[in-house]
């Protein structure tokens, strides 16, 4: 693995654990400042204290930050900035999921995820483009193949994806001019604590965080004059049915 960063800085949402911690937890390896950010303060400082074990204490900062609302996003951006200099890589991937045939689910559940997964995506980029219109950054939001494969009960979740993937795509051709790079990631089935799920090895077979983790740095890693604007990700091997 080649040392990507010289001095840069990534804010990834939804950091505490599975794709968002395995993400800094590659990024700082890679010489990042990093701030992991998550609605719980116990695990999000958890979360930072054991990153911080593997790197210098300076390089990682927690921030506890629930993406529905604007004001705490502006914030905790803002707190970034003011902590490392600047923003170089913003890593949208707070996300959550209620799942219930239409006819059942409940209208908190479904503005949950919607506010969450979509209008919090928004909120996130929103804040960060004058940081990364600096810097020249770069903006990697994980969105999920279940935004071009809908599934009974997943109305919110499909419709949260389906309309991650539809703002990912109008936001690189928004922020492109600005020097901003915008790609999507789209994965298949991934082994994290999604839903309350706990890993174990019966999900050996899927997609895991790290192999997430690496694509985001293959993405730093590309010529600049390259952008791999929506990457589609699936477990090589899934058990046959």
């Amino acid at each position: 693995m080649t040392n990507v960063s010289t001095g840069k800085s990534a804010f990834i949402t939804g950091g505490s654990k599975g794709i968002g911690y395995a993400t800094a937890e590659a990024l700082l390896k890679a010489g990042y400042q990093v701030t992991v950010t998550s609605r719980k303060s116990d695990e999000i400082q958890a979360a930072a204290t054991a990153l911080g074990e593997g790197a210098k204490t300076q390089q990682i900062r927690g921030e506890v930050c629930d993406v529905r609302d604007f004001a705490a996003v502006q914030a905790a951006v803002d707190a970034h900035v003011q902590a490392f200099g600047g923003l170089d890589v913003l890593f949208v991937n707070a996300g959550m999921g209620n799942f219930a045939p239409v006819q059942d689910m409940g209208v908190e559940q479904w503005s949950e995820v919607i506010d969450t997964n979509l209008t919090g995506a928004f909120y996130t980029v929103k804040a960060a483009i004058p940081a990364l219109s600096r810097s020249q950054g770069y903006v990697i939001l994980l969105s999920s193949l279940a935004g071009k494969n809908p599934f009974a009960g997943g109305s919110a979740y499909n419709a949260s994806k389906f309309g991650m993937n539809g703002f990912s795509e109008a936001i690189m051709l928004d922020l492109r001019p600005l020097g901003i790079k915008v790609s999507q990631i789209m994965p298949g089935s991934v082994a994290t604590h999604f839903g309350g799920h706990t890993p174990s090895e019966a999900d050996a077979w899927k997609i895991q965080s790290e192999d997430l983790a690496q694509i985001v740095l293959d993405l730093l890693e590309m010529n600049p004059r390259t952008l791999p604007s929506r990457i589609e990700v699936r477990p090589a091997q899934p058990p046959r049915k």
